[in-house]
């Protein structure tokens, strides 16, 4: 694999790392180049601007969910045919996962693609420390290479002028300056940034204008040469079918009598502005496993997609949509008779609120006998999990990693069946599983554990 590629970090969070790897996506994508969008780490939110900046999906990065192992065939998969990849990092350049040392971080990644980084410095508050800081930087890992700095709001042309001399005598090369520009601001709220899919036109406007401070701050041609820099991967990228086992990739769409029950299960796929959150990776895997995928919105249909044979309610932010979600009870009526039916239902953390009896009290589908309700503490990380018992997802003793990402409370927090057991950072019990549903607060990916679509699909085609 040989694909010019660029790492896009910053000495910590907030300093301009998705403006300016949005901006330099959107702009060489203006030029006519195909771009690959990355993001280090499980975040869901920033592919979704990056895939309005270059057409393309936007792909993880993660190399705790993952393993180390697949991060560079994963960016080979999404970067396969494009003329650059630009990888946006995660919180600092050195930050993983907690007590990790460097897994999962911007600088592990880095290494495993044998990609350049181009720091990102905000220098607001600085002129010749800025140099101090980026030597740190660039001496803390020699694995890391720093092919540049793009200092991000600079507050004159002065100040330009100091920080680029402070540079010059570390010999790091500057490859763009930006001042503070209100246009590229995108609004937050409980978990990070608004969605491009609540945000539309606003969500384009912004793209747009960091695409132009980009273009106007940067040294796009130097930029291109460092990614070209980047020397070939070993081995193949990933492949969907190919990370099936054989007895999946060679079964035939259809029984062998050739009638319905052998054909391609529809499996409806939640999406729209309350359910944003999936890896481009789960829908591959359920159609190289034999499904076909139909995406479909809960917020305005009111009927699953005629045919649907099982369902898949990823990440979102239902409590922001629960009045909407709770008056469309045409669809919260069809998914609770689906589940009824003993039809497969996969849900993580917002569909786990979605199929619960209420979410604030509003109604929701009533499939759990729970309730779920907004809580005033953050919960957030890395989790080891096993399953407890045998699900439509998976065998019993399957061990995934996961990653949880809310700020709800859900009484109780996990049924008779619960659906995984975490066994780090600390031992408890969480989810539902109860006849075909699996409905969890875990965030999984499931190129790490692709039996997960095999056995999803082949209860989709025999339930």
């Amino acid at each position: 694999m040989s694909v010019p590629r660029l790492v896009i970090a910053a000495p910590s969070s907030g300093c301009g790392k998705t403006t300016v790897a949005t901006g330099l996506m959107a702009a060489f994508a203006a030029r006519g180049l195909a771009v690959s969008p990355h993001k280090v780490g499980p975040d869901y939110i920033d592919p979704g601007y990056h895939a309005l900046a270059t057409g393309r999906a936007g792909r993880n990065l993660d190399a705790y969910l993952c393993g180390p192992e697949l991060v560079a065939p994963l960016f080979g998969h999404g970067a396969r045919g494009c003329d650059l990849a630009v990888v946006e990092g995660v919180m600092g350049l050195y930050d993983g996962a907690a007590g990790q040392g460097e897994l999962a971080s911007t600088a592990q990644v880095a290494k495993l693609l044998r990609a350049p980084v181009v720091l990102v410095v905000d220098a607001s508050s600085q002129s010749r420390s800025v140099a101090a800081l980026v030597h740190g930087f660039a001496s803390w890992d020699t694995g890391v290479r720093i092919g540049g700095v793009i200092l991000n709001k600079v507050g004159s042309a002065r100040h330009e002028a100091l920080l680029r001399e402070a540079l010059e005598e570390a010999g790091v090369p500057v490859l763009g300056a930006l001042r503070r520009a209100s246009q590229v601001e995108t609004p937050s709220r409980h978990l990070g940034l608004v969605p491009v899919a609540e945000r539309g036109a606003a969500a384009v406007s912004a793209v747009a204008a960091m695409a132009a401070q980009v273009s106007a701050g940067c040294d796009l041609d130097e930029l291109m040469a460092l990614a070209r820099s980047a020397g070939a991967l070993p081995g193949a990228a990933w492949s969907p079918a190919e990370a099936l086992s054989p007895t999946t990739r060679d079964r035939s769409p259809r029984g062998d009598d050739g009638d319905a029950a052998g054909a391609r299960p529809m499996v409806a796929v939640a999406g729209g502005p309350a359910f944003t959150f999936s890896y481009a990776e789960h829908a591959e895997l359920l159609e190289a496993a034999g499904a076909e995928v139909v995406a479909f919105d809960p917020l305005r249909d009111e009927r699953l997609p005629e045919g649907t044979r099982g369902l898949v309610v990823g990440g979102g932010f239902p409590e922001v949509y629960a009045s909407e979600l709770g008056a469309n009870e045409p669809l919260r009526g069809e998914i609770a008779a689906l589940a009824l039916s003993g039809a497969p239902v996969a849900a993580e953390c917002a569909g786990l609120l979605y199929l619960c009896r209420e979410l604030d009290g509003v109604p929701m589908c009533g499939v759990l006998d729970a309730a779920a309700r907004m809580g005033e503490r953050l919960t957030l990380g890395y989790r080891d999990a096993v399953a407890v018992g045998d699900s439509v997802l998976a065998a019993a003793g399957t061990r995934m990693r996961g990653h949880e990402f809310h700020r709800t409370v859900i009484e109780p927090g996990a049924g008779e069946a619960p659906a995984w057991g975490v066994v780090a950072p600390r031992r408890r019990v969480e989810g539902f599983v109860q006849r075909g549903v699996h409905a969890s607060y875990l965030h999984t990916h499931w190129a790490s554990e692709p039996e997960v679509a095999r056995r999803f699909t082949e209860r989709c085609r025999t339930s």
